[in-house]
């Protein structure tokens, strides 16, 4: 689900070779070269899905904002499973997280945040993660629920290697898609003007570079199972 440029699914099917892989985005901006397991589609997934049988695994990764109605995608990916099946979700919590209040409420870092979720809110589409409450998938009817908690630094402030690092390749992704992930929320929404977003950019910038500012994203990564004794009747494309 949402697979983008489509390099999650091309590892998965490099690594799973007897497992047949369809990535979906409603861009097409995949590679025309993939394995032969694989395959991508053009799609919107909140309108009635059309495959005709039920899938054994459905990923879904930093889809936060892109589906107005959480609970009913929910139940359309539980339908869309075999019993016994699997759901993995990897997502985003706002704000950001911050250990020692390094990062001042009046920043502009900690404002575009709350500016993009302000209007995320606004047109029924918050930037969390499909998974973001529990009890939508339990009410669906999934079980054995885990969640993982992790730490996405926004720079290479932290002292840990690892940490270190993602937060360099963060700082790099962030730094290059800023106008790209403002721009559309903060004009069309809250009807700044495009002068207004790339100045906040630049200030956002400054402070993406201060390493003074300990900040992260708080990903977090669900997964669940299908019961193996639910009825398969409750797949259907026109959920």
């Amino acid at each position: 689900m949402g697979t983008g440029t489509g390099i999650w699914a091309i590892d998965f099917a490099d690594k799973f070779p007897h497992a047949e892989v369809i990535g979906v985005d409603l861009s097409p901006i995949q590679p025309e070269w993939a394995p032969p397991n694989c395959v991508f589609e053009v799609d919107d997934l909140e309108m009635p899905w059309t495959w005709t049988e039920p899938f054994d695994f459905i990923y879904c990764r930093s889809m936060d904002g892109a589906l107005a109605n959480k609970e009913r995608m929910i139940k359309k990916i539980y339908n869309g499973l075999t019993p016994g099946g699997h759901l993995e979700v990897a997502g985003l919590e706002l704000p950001p997280g911050c250990d020692d209040d390094s990062v001042p409420k009046d920043s502009d870092l900690w404002k575009w945040h709350k500016l993009l979720q302000e209007a995320a809110i606004k047109i029924g589409r918050p930037l969390e993660s499909l998974a973001h409450n529990k009890a939508d998938l339990e009410e669906a009817g999934f079980i054995n629920i885990v969640r993982k908690d992790y730490k996405l630094p926004l720079n290479t402030w932290p002292q840990d290697p690892h940490l270190k690092n993602l937060g360099q390749w963060q700082f790099v992704n962030l730094n290059m898609g800023l106008e790209g992930l403002s721009l559309a929320l903060l004009t069309r929404v809250l009807e700044w003007s495009r002068e207004e977003v790339l100045a906040l950019c630049a200030g956002v910038r400054r402070d993406l570079k201060d390493k003074r500012m300990h900040a992260y994203w708080k990903i977090h990564v669900v997964y669940a199972q299908k019961p193996e004794d639910a009825p398969d009747s409750e797949h259907s494309s026109e959920d």
